[in-house]
């Protein structure tokens, strides 16, 4: 394959474009069909290629833009009346004749040359700067161009020192190129890399510590996970509708086929779509989760789960319709703001809010309804009714307590989790991306059963 070619691969591999090696074969029969010559062709060629996504289209055209862009390299002496006789004493040292003679194309192509040699394409962190500038250096023959520094600058006076003096002047300008250089590379190769760790840290971190400006990326990232989920457990689903081979029925069917089985017949396990009732503590200490859980929740395939949300603070409300009016992202931003919702603000009361459930909704859990409870267990020190949360565990299918804080704070202060434990089937500390990727993934394996 083309090393140009294979490079700018790796380049989108690095940015985060999935790139199969079929369609790396296209891309190189798109490029020998169009060649290097016309920036634009090219460009739309393996992008048709390359790029299946909206998203991907945009990380591609903005590394060919990177990957295709022109370095010049400023530091050949400029034709000048400076005093230099360039012709005359001609060094042997390749680097420094390019340098005298003002030959920026062969100093530019040495330049990639010498990187292609220090395996340029490998830098990934920031850290690994100056390493690849000395290693570039060296190739380029840097050692070379002391030595003959050092010699016409021995010589004394006359040309060979004004030709020194030139030279250690265009060989400080060559380091600043080399440099420029490399912070190029850099930006064109280590920025995958340097996503990777933001996303891995993100993933662990508390959400409830997360910064506004990682709001975007977060949302990305929960869009990726459900994808995910939703692909494994669609493709689950579709295996469990099929079924298995029904041999009697299909022998019955193909009888007047002679025997031959044109039709077979497959037996039919019915599959239910789990029922998943959710209770959200929206108190201020636990918005910022409740965000992200319901953005992950309300983002998995209608086919896999059918859910109802209520939320509460000081009294309880059912607001199913509002994700069904809206988004998924406006709905939850309606929640957080209490657009034209009947919700009270106050302190947290689990026993009046447990109370309102069951006077109005306690008949919708059944033996197949799951029940998330998302919620710190704090409630001010009064009476948290967990008589109301026994009878929803003995209605339930499965009733999964998610707590922000980690377990050595339960039961400690005005935290009625202790009080709350008996009437769980499971009790789980969830506050980062990783806990709620492994609880609704258990989740969603759990209500297959």
């Amino acid at each position: 394959m083309d090393r140009v070619l294979e490079d700018f691969v790796t380049a989108l591999r690095l940015s985060g474009v999935r790139i199969s090696v079929a369609e790396t074969l296209d891309a190189c029969s798109a490029a020998a069909l169009v060649g290097y010559g016309n920036r634009l062709l090219l460009k739309d060629s393996l992008g048709a290629a390359l790029a299946k996504s909206g998203h991907e289209k945009d990380l591609f055209s903005d590394t060919f833009d990177r990957f295709f862009s022109d370095f010049t390299c400023t530091a050949a002496l400029p034709e000048r009346d400076d005093g230099v006789d360039r012709e005359a004493t001609l060094p042997e040292d390749p680097l420094s004749r390019m340098l005298l003679q003002g030959d920026q194309a062969s100093l530019a192509a040495a330049l990639q040359e010498a990187a292609r040699a220090a395996d340029i394409r490998a830098i990934r962190l920031p850290t690994q700067r100056s390493l690849y500038t000395v290693r570039i250096l060296n190739a380029l023959g840097i050692d070379g161009l002391d030595s003959t520094i050092r010699t016409f600058s021995g010589a004394g006076s006359g040309g060979p020192l004004a030709q020194a003096d030139a030279l250690q002047a265009a060989r400080q300008e060559l380091v600043d190129n080399v440099r420029q250089y490399v912070e190029r590379q850099l930006d064109l190769y280590g920025r995958g890399i340097v996503n990777e760790y933001l996303e891995e840290a993100l993933r662990k971190t508390r959400l409830s510590h997360l910064e506004q400006r990682h709001f975007e990326k977060m949302g990305e990232l929960i869009q990726r996970l459900v994808k995910r989920l939703n692909d494994i457990h669609s493709r689950r689903r579709k295996a469990a509708r099929r079924g298995h081979l029904d041999f009697k029925r299909t022998l019955r069917h193909n009888v007047p086929y002679g025997g031959f089985i044109f039709d077979p017949k497959w037996k039919q396990r019915k599959v239910n779509r789990p029922d998943v009732l959710v209770i959200c503590d929206i108190s201020r200490s636990m918005m910022r989760l409740v965000r992200f859980f319901l953005l992950f929740l309300y983002g998995l395939n209608e086919e896999i789960l059918r859910i109802r949300t209520f939320v509460f603070c000081s009294n309880l409300i059912d607001v199913s319709d509002v994700f069904e009016r809206y988004p998924v992202e406006v709905a939850v931003d309606r929640l957080q703001q209490g657009t034209d919702l009947p919700i009270v603000m106050g302190l947290t009361d689990y026993a009046r809010s447990l109370d309102d459930f069951r006077l109005q909704y306690l008949n919708l859990v059944t033996r197949r309804t799951t029940v998330l409870f998302l919620g710190d267990g704090r409630n001010n020190n009064a009476d948290p009714g967990t008589h109301v949360l026994r009878d929803i565990y003995q209605r339930c299918k499965r009733l999964v307590w998610l707590n922000p804080e980690p377990r050595p704070f339960w039961g400690t202060g005005d935290s009625e989790m202790k009080r709350f434990l008996p009437y769980c089937h499971a009790a789980r500390e969830c506050n980062t991306l990783d806990h709620l990727e492994r609880v609704i993934g258990s989740l969603l394996a759990a209500t297959r059963h």
